[in-house]
């Protein structure tokens, strides 16, 4: 899919659906958090959720004392439902609309975020492109948490078809720059009480 292309789809989405209206809506990002907290992550730490849109870990993160947290997405709509979320505290969060695959990293961070917005990517091209951006924007000695469909979870999410993954096949994909350090499956409950499986994997930057 063309980045216009897909950024013209998660517009619609955030335009037409409520924040817990969409399948991968969170009360409390759980395993996110516990990663974070996993590799010492401190106050400091600059930290960038990939795919964010109107998650609530970046409400966590400020609540938490983070002072470098930045938000990327496709969907000006998605951050814009967080920012009102949030309503003062918005302006301590770095925001940024943008497809990932051809965003140009503008500075290096500790730790990279990604809770279901890699499995989107099933062309090769769009694959490598993330990967790039990926090495030039984490330091080395930092973490990338990656989670995504498992390989028992969902074919297709929002209409697009999903590429699913397991921790080895993603590491695989990542290629030899990052070292997969920790894993976990997570069944994540949809707002209507489906069950998706995801796993979680956890990569340190070489």
């Amino acid at each position: 899919m063309q980045s216009d292309s897909r950024q013209a789809h998660w517009e619609g989405v955030y335009t037409k659906k409520g924040e817990n209206e969409v399948s991968w809506f969170q009360e409390y990002p759980a395993p996110s958090l516990e990663l974070i907290e996993h590799i010492g992550a401190t106050p400091a730490s600059a930290i960038i959720d990939v795919g964010g849109g109107a998650s609530r870990l970046v409400d966590n993160l400020v609540d938490r004392g983070f002072g470098d947290v930045t938000v990327l997405d496709l969907s000006g709509a998605a951050l814009e439902t967080a920012k009102v979320r949030l309503g003062a505290r918005a302006a301590r969060v770095h925001w940024i609309v943008a497809d990932v695959t051809v965003w140009e990293p503008p500075k290096a961070y500790d730790i990279w975020h990604d809770r279901a917005a890699f499995h989107f990517l099933t062309d090769d091209r769009d694959r490598a492109a993330y990967v790039g951006r990926l090495e030039r924007a984490l330091k080395v000695g930092g973490y990338a948490i990656i989670a995504t469909f498992a390989l028992d979870g969902p074919e297709r999410c929002s209409g697009l078809p999903v590429q699913r993954y397991d921790p080895a096949g993603l590491g695989q994909t990542l290629g030899r720059a990052f070292q997969l350090t920790d894993t976990r499956r997570h069944a994540h409950a949809t707002p209507w009480g489906a069950e998706q499986s995801f796993q979680f994997s956890l990569f340190r930057r070489r």
